[in-house]
C-alpha cells in the first residue's frame, strides 16, 4: 500500500506528532510511507528511515494546487491527516484516497475518533486517538527525536568551553513570538538571582530572543541566543537539572530532553499545549485547568509570582 501522513505545522505541534508518525509507520512497516510537511520541518524527520518526506511551501494558492496534485497524482491508498485543518481537509477531500483518518467526526474522514474535539484533553491525546481508531496501538507520550553523535560532541565541546561539563545549570526560555509577547513571564531575571547560589542559568532562544536574552545575560547567566538549532538544544537539555520556559516551540523541544520542563501559561491553555510528559510541571495562574476550550479564561501571566515558581521547584528538590 501507499501510505501519506499529513502533519504541516507549527513547530511544537510537529514535535508532539513525531511518536505518533513513529507508530504509524511501524504499523506500515512493509508499506510505501510518505509523509508530507512544510519545508522548514522536513529536516525534524531525518531519522525515519522508512519515510519519504515531502514538502512543499504551505502559503499561496499556486503552492496549495501543486500540494493538492501531486498527493492526487500519487494515488494513495490510505491519508493520516494529523493537522486536520482546513487546507488539509481540502487535500483529504480532493485526494481521491479511499481511507481517510483524521480529527473531526465529519467529511471528508471516515475514520476519525467519535467526539468533536473541544479542547478537553492534550492535543497528543487527540492525535491517539485518530490511530486508534485506524486499528494502530497508542503511542508513548515521548517525542521521538534523536541526537547524533556529532552534535553530543558539538555540545559538550561548547559546554567544556564554559565550564558547565560539571558545574550544575539550568535553561530560561523567556521569549515568546513578538506577536505573542503576552506569553513572556516578566520575572525570569529574579528567578535567575534566586537560583544563582546553585545554578548557571543559560538562556536560550532564536532570533526573536536576541536583544531579551542579551539584556539579561549582561547581569547574570550565558547568553545562548541562536547557538543550538533543534537537535543540539535537545543534547543539552539533557546536560540541564531543569528547564523554565514561556508557552513555546522551546518547551516542547526540552520535553525531548527528558528533563522537568516547568511551563508558564497565562493566556493560553495548558491542558491541550503542554509539554508531553509534563503536565504535573505546569504552571500558571489557575491552580484548576478548565475541563476545555469554552471554559478557559486567558489570564495575565504576571499573576504568577516568584514565590509561586520557586516553591514548584522546591516541591520537586530543585532547589
Amino acid at each position: 500500500m501507499k501510505i501519506l501522513i499529513i502533519k504541516l505545522g507549527a513547530l511544537g505541534d510537529v514535535i508532539i506528532s513525531t511518536s505518533i508518525i513513529k507508530k504509524i509507520s511501524e504499523h506500515h512497516i512493509t508499506d510505501n510511507i510518505y509523509l508530507l510537511t512544510s519545508p522548514q520541518y522536513a529536516e525534524l524527520f531525518s531519522h525515519f528511515n522508512n519515510i519519504k518526506i515531502i514538502s512543499f511551501e504551505r502559503k499561496g494558492l499556486i503552492n496549495k494546487l501543486k500540494t493538492l496534485h501531486w498527493i492526487r497524482k500519487n494515488k494513495f491508498d490510505r491519508l493520516y491527516d494529523l493537522q486536520s485543518n482546513d487546507i488539509s481537509s481540502i487535500y483529504c477531500a480532493f485526494s481521491g484516497t479511499p481511507y481517510r483518518a483524521g480529527n473531526h467526526p465529519r467529511y471528508p474522514y471516515n475514520i476519525h475518533p467519535n467526539k468533536a474535539y473541544k479542547g478537553e484533553c492534550h492535543s497528543y491525546d487527540r492525535l491517539n486517538q485518530i490511530i486508534e481508531q485506524a486499528k494502530i496501538p497508542p503511542a508513548q507520550p515521548t517525542p521521538y527525536l534523536p541526537t547524533s553523535k556529532k552534535t553530543v560532541n558539538e555540545v559538550n565541546s561548547w559546554l567544556k568551553k564554559h565550564d558547565l561539563l560539571e558545574r550544575p545549570f539550568v535553561l530560561f526560555h523567556a521569549g515568546s513570538s513578538p506577536i505573542h509577547t503576552n506569553k513572556r513571564w516578566p520575572f525570569f531575571k529574579e528567578l535567575a538571582n534566586k537560583l544563582k547560589p546553585v545554578y548557571e542559568t543559560v538562556w536560550v532562544g532564536g532570533k526573536d530572543d536576541v536583544n531579551l536574552n542579551r539584556a539579561f545575560s549582561a547581569d547574570i547567566g550565558i547568553d545562548a541566543t541562536n547557538l543550538f538549532n533543534i537537535f543540539s538544544l535537545v543534547e543539552l537539555g539533557k546536560k540541564a537539572k531543569f528547564a523554565v520556559t514561556n508557552d513555546s516551540a522551546p518547551m516542547h523541544i526540552l520535553s525531548c530532553s527528558k528533563i522537568p520542563v516547568f511551563g508558564l501559561f497565562g493566556p493560553t491553555y495548558p491542558r491541550r499545549t503542554h509539554a508531553l510528559g509534563q503536565r504535573d510541571n505546569i504552571i500558571s495562574v489557575n491552580k484548576q485547568m478548565a475541563v476545555n476550550d469554552r471554559d478557559f479564561v486567558p489570564s495575565d501571566i504576571s499573576k504568577i509570582s516568584l514565590e509561586h515558581v520557586v516553591s514548584k521547584l522546591q516541591e520537586q528538590n530543585l532547589l
